[in-house]
């Protein structure tokens, strides 16, 4: 891969059909457009990109001293960014100079660029581990998702497990000196809605607890080998031509968003840490047809002028910024979370609603299909990834306004990818929670804070019996600004402040945040 990227003539877009992946109009038109974008545009992509991964890092406190490879995820067309990306991740400090940071700088990582698997052995659900590109049928690929229900049986799961630790083991110098993924997602695919053809594979009940079983030990294998304390990453996104007539203005829309100014809404999100550091609860309602109803316990700050229960994320490992988020207590937390339409990676959920009790899904639905078997089954497969329940993993207050109004006037709503959907409003994640297997490592807030809510009672579990603490995915949730009413900081003694009102940020200095919305 990185080859074809480097010494290919990128105006010559017979190089696409070396990659050994469909190419579609897709792939050809984004290439075509990168080809015509200035100079400067393309770089102030890849720097955005690579000075996220950097951010990674340094936000955390962790060194990238002796790591030697990251790896590039994206979708074939933007090799023009990537090949920037390349000579960023390799020029190091000569690059960082010329930025005038006096950060730890790039360690001269080697990019690692090779294809998404495809076999059912080892593809991923997403099908996004490596470069890829446009499904040539999309309802081909649904159709057979589950192909591995031909062969998946406990004998196979041992021997898969087993040659796993095998690989990392042959081949684990190499695996202490990976760094981790730089991801490039794309957005504005034609929506697609699933059928269920009777002819398609399924997994048996047992089958999906041994497929369970498989993730949640092939990850202790992985973090054995490559320690989540010890690397990084970083997601940003950016459209496909397919988004419609108006991809050229929704590009450098997506450019704006993806440079917002940091210290801005770093400043404006502190303000409202501030305030949900202060409640015990945080009550979560919705307007019109949103039927949402929900209360989040947090948990209890041992030391509240050193310690926090969110974290102030601005534009680092996801890119954009902007969003507070926070690791629910699970008792206490209750209620009905609903969205009239979202989008959960390629499939659009109609009325999607999932009840809480204790912070654990208690029962589940949407509308794409006529029968609520069909319509459980689809919750159950793409949000709960086969599990019969999960629990809350995260509360997030997105603050990205920008670029929801971006969304709305472009008519783009149902098109953004979770990574920016997210920061349009508050998210909840059913799953492990944002810090699965480095809930040990410190994580501090620009204000010098630790932010302390990184377990829940499940993932404490992990020193004892880690098989029962994770569950190997974590899935995002998002109501737009348009569904959401209120949501207020309740303090132990009862009393309440609202931090959003009728869809508006409330609280002093933070009406900033609106002026997108009032457009």
């Amino acid at each position: 891969g990185e080859s074809i990227i480097m010494d290919s003539h990128l105006n010559d877009l017979r190089y696409l059909y070396r990659f050994g992946e469909y190419i579609s109009e897709t792939e050809l038109a984004t290439a075509r457009f990168m080809n015509e974008l200035p100079e400067e545009t393309v770089r102030r992509m890849a720097d955005t990109y690579t000075e996220g991964y950097r951010k990674g890092f340094a936000a955390t406190g962790r060194s990238y001293e002796g790591k030697k490879t990251v790896q590039i995820r994206y979708h074939i067309g933007f090799e023009r960014m990537i090949r920037m990306a390349v000579e960023n991740c390799t020029m190091g400090e000569t690059l960082m100079q010329r930025r005038r940071v006096s950060e730890e700088v790039f360690r001269y990582l080697e990019p690692i660029i090779a294809r998404a698997s495809i076999g059912t052995v080892n593809r991923m659900a997403a099908r996004t581990n490596g470069y890829y590109g446009t499904p040539a049928n999309r309802q081909y690929e649904y159709d057979h998702r589950y192909d591995n229900a031909v062969y998946l049986d406990k004998a196979f799961r041992e021997r898969k497990l087993s040659i796993l630790k095998v690989a990392y083991e042959t081949y684990k110098d190499l695996a202490s000196v990976y760094a981790g993924p730089a991801v490039v997602e794309t957005f504005g695919e034609t929506g697609f809605e699933p059928v269920n053809a009777a002819a398609a594979f399924s997994l048996s009940e047992k089958q999906e607890k041994l497929l369970l079983s498989y993730s949640n030990e092939a990850m202790q294998i992985v973090d054995a080998y490559i320690p989540g304390t010890e690397t990084s990453f970083t997601i940003i996104a950016f459209p496909l031509p397919e988004i419609g007539a108006e991809f050229e203005a929704v590009f450098k829309e997506t450019i704006r968003i993806n440079t917002l100014d940091y210290e801005l809404y770093r400043d404006i999100q502190q303000i409202m840490i501030n305030e949900l550091d202060q409640a015990s609860q945080v009550h979560i309602s919705g307007r019109g047809g949103n039927r949402t109803d929900l209360t989040v316990q947090l948990h209890t700050l041992a030391e509240p002028t050193k310690q926090s229960n969110f974290e102030n994320c601005v534009a680092d490992v996801n890119i954009p910024v902007g969003e507070v988020f926070t690791s629910p207590q699970l008792a206490g937390t209750d209620g009905l979370l609903h969205v009239g339409s979202v989008y959960i990676g390629e499939f659009q959920f109609k009325d999607l609603e999932i009840r809480f009790e204790n912070g654990i899904a208690v029962s589940y639905t949407c509308k794409n299909f006529e029968t609520e078997e069909e319509n459980k089954a689809l919750v159950k497969q793409m949000i709960l990834k086969n599990h019969e329940t999960l629990p809350m993993g995260e509360f997030a207050i997105g603050t990205n306004t920008t670029a929801y109004e971006v969304a709305l006037r472009y008519g783009i709503l149902d098109k953004f990818p979770i990574l920016i959907a997210e920061k349009m409003g508050p998210h909840f994640a059913v799953g492990d929670t944002c810090y699965s297997w480095m809930e040990d490592c410190p994580v501090f807030n620009p204000d010098g804070r630790e932010m302390v809510a990184r377990e829940n009672e499940i993932s404490a579990k992990r020193k004892e019996n880690p098989q029962e603490a994770y569950f190997g995915c974590h899935t995002d949730i998002t109501i737009p600004y348009s569904e959401l009413d209120t949501i207020e900081a309740i303090h132990p003694d009862g009393t309440s402040v609202k931090i959003i009102a009728g869809g508006r940020f409330a609280l002093p200095g933070t009406e900033k945040m609106n002026d997108p919305l009032e457009k």
